[in-house]
């Protein structure tokens, strides 16, 4: 493993956030190994500095250039580390990008991610926004993460319930919120596996195909087909995916919306609640292909927010606050943002 690292001044991170704004990190490391990170929180620029973890940079907005140190987790490895009767446990490195892990995972016959092909980002993001896609979370096949403190400096490892994952949330966005650097994730995938086609959405691209038990790598392949039609490539145009979390309401709340608005898109909870379709919410206030400058909403999917072509991050903020006023003063509903806004 390396041993020397190099802290740069005046950073840009352009490259390094999928929305692409131009902000520069006053001060910046890259991290690629275990080593480096525990070399790096021994320098006077780590003690004396505000810090923020970056990976894949797919879900955070930047409004501005982030005046301490910007600590890039790029930690690098896959491995199979045992099985059980039921179960293959495979541990990846936080830095190795989610899909192309997705697709390891596929590569050697190991299902059960298959539904979150595509999503963008990297291994040790995915636990902290508890990702999830086409019925499916991330949750759902994590058996641990391996974690590094920044206040006491203790290496230890937490369990799938030490997490607290819900909808989109974590243990990492609460309680460990700027604590804990993720290292590793391990993921526990099932040997007795059966295709997850819950999801409308992907039964129908399913039956559309012919396919009536489809092959994880045939899931895969349609989740990919859907997303690509659905969703922008932050590599041609920049985004972060869904800005906005689908909001749960109650059944009261829900039965109210109903009366007034017959086509609510809405899904059941196992609590009794209901789980809104945000997009739906945002296309019907008149949102979708409209701009305001270089921010703008995505012409196929009411729920990205994109940027144009030099968008700063306060334009990409003042379109989301215009979508959740709209949507508030139409529906009552109060939409959250998905991404960090730093």
């Amino acid at each position: 493993m390396p041993d020397d690292f190099l802290i740069h001044s005046d950073f840009s991170l352009r490259q390094l956030n999928t929305f692409g704004i131009d902000a520069k990190a006053h001060r910046y490391v890259s991290i690629d190994s275990v080593n480096t990170l525990l070399k790096v929180v021994k320098t006077t620029e780590f003690a004396q500095s505000e810090r923020f973890v970056l990976g894949g940079g797919s879900n955070i907005l930047l409004t501005d250039d982030f005046p301490g140190l910007v600590l890039h987790i790029g930690i690098k490895q896959i491995g199979l580390i045992g099985d059980d009767e039921d179960t293959t446990f495979v541990r990846a490195a936080a830095g190795e990008n989610w899909h192309q892990f997705v697709q390891w995972t596929l590569a050697h016959d190991l299902s059960g991610l298959e539904n979150l092909s595509l999503i963008p980002g990297s291994v040790g993001a995915a636990p902290i926004q508890n990702i999830g896609a086409y019925g499916a979370e991330v949750k759902d096949f994590l058996h641990s993460v391996t974690v590094f403190d920044l206040l006491s400096g203790d290496i230890r490892t937490l369990s799938n319930a030490e997490c607290g994952f819900g909808y989109r949330d974590s243990i990492f966005k609460r309680e460990l919120k700027g604590r804990a650097v993720i290292l590793d994730v391990t993921f526990a995938l099932p040997k007795r596996w059966q295709p997850n086609l819950h999801y409308v959405e992907l039964a129908q691209e399913m039956k559309a195909r012919g396919l009536n038990m489809p092959t994880a790598r045939e899931v895969s392949d349609a989740v990919i087909a859907i997303r690509t039609r659905k969703l922008p490539d932050p590599a041609i145009i920049g985004n972060a995916g869904s800005f906005f979390k689908n909001p749960i309401v109650s059944a009261v709340k829900r039965e109210q919306l109903l009366a007034q608005f017959p086509q609510l898109v809405s899904h059941r909870q196992a609590d009794g609640s209901y789980k809104l379709a945000a997009g739906w919410l945002i296309d019907q206030c008149g949102w979708k292909g409209k701009s305001m400058g270089a921010a703008g909403v995505y012409e196929r999917q009411a729920l990205v927010l994109v940027n144009r072509g030099g968008a700063s991050g306060k334009e990409i903020v003042d379109l989301a606050c215009a979508i959740q006023k709209s949507v508030l003063a139409r529906f009552d509903v109060l939409l959250e943002a998905e991404p960090i806004i730093l």
